[in-house]
């Protein structure tokens, strides 16, 4: 199934703006909000336009249209972790894009209950078929001259994971800017989310950028002075 054809031309020819992307060295990041929960969608690309789509959580035509629009090419959908609003829009987008989806096979319970949660919301969901590929700690997602490595770090989720490259972070739903992930949700564990902030992330150089699920884009060096779950 791809995206309904006049749903995807009204999103590509009605004058849609997109941010501008971030630079970080030959990388280039753009972060759009999707959905009703405002869930940060991430598009990364390296020098040869190649690159992958991060937690596309709805808007699956808007995020089709920024893909098109910077002729992007994505070479597969990876995912922080598997709560529906990170996952809404993966099954049109896979199909139009034609690409697998990655998934640590902690969340695999999550993402298959995408559909059941997203209804305790009364919101509309479209629950994708099961991921194509595992995500492991310290596997390298390569897209041309584009480079990120994968991390775990559960608490938030339990298999969640983080993205790290040279300069900047896909952190999902880890830390965000003065704050940190939920731990009341089922598999969420405060204490492990805490040693994983520090492990993974608070080791990374200061001026590192980290772009998290939700809110603007923030830098590890000014949540480890601000933060105050820190």
């Amino acid at each position: 199934m791809s995206l309904p054809a006049r749903e995807r031309r009204a999103a590509i020819l009605g004058g849609m703006r997109f941010p501008a992307p971030r630079s970080h060295g030959s990388a280039r990041v753009w972060m759009l909000p999707t959905g009703p929960l405002q869930e940060n969608a991430v598009l990364v690309a390296g020098a040869q336009n190649e690159g992958f789509l991060f937690d596309p959580g709805d808007d699956a035509a808007r995020l089709l249209a920024l893909v098109q629009e910077t002729g992007v090419t994505v070479r597969a959908i990876l995912l922080t972790h598997a709560h529906f609003d990170h996952i809404g829009a993966v099954q049109p987008l896979r199909e139009a894009l034609r690409v697998p989806v990655a998934l640590h096979p902690g969340d695999l319970g999550l993402y298959r209950a995408g559909a059941q949660s997203a209804a305790r919301w009364n919101l509309p969901f479209i629950q994708p078929a099961d991921p194509d590929q595992a995500i492991a700690q310290g596997q390298s997602f390569t897209a041309g001259d584009l480079r990120l490595t994968a991390r775990e770090l559960p608490g938030h989720a339990p298999g969640h994971v983080v993205f790290v490259a040279e300069g900047f972070a896909v952190v999902g739903d880890t830390l965000f800017a003065g704050g940190i992930g939920r731990t009341d949700l089922p598999g969420g564990n405060h204490p492990q989310l805490i040693a994983g902030i520090e492990r993974e992330l608070l080791s990374l150089p200061d001026d590192t950028a980290l772009y998290p699920g939700h809110g603007g884009a923030t830098t590890v060096g000014r949540e480890r002075r601000t933060n105050p779950f820190l």
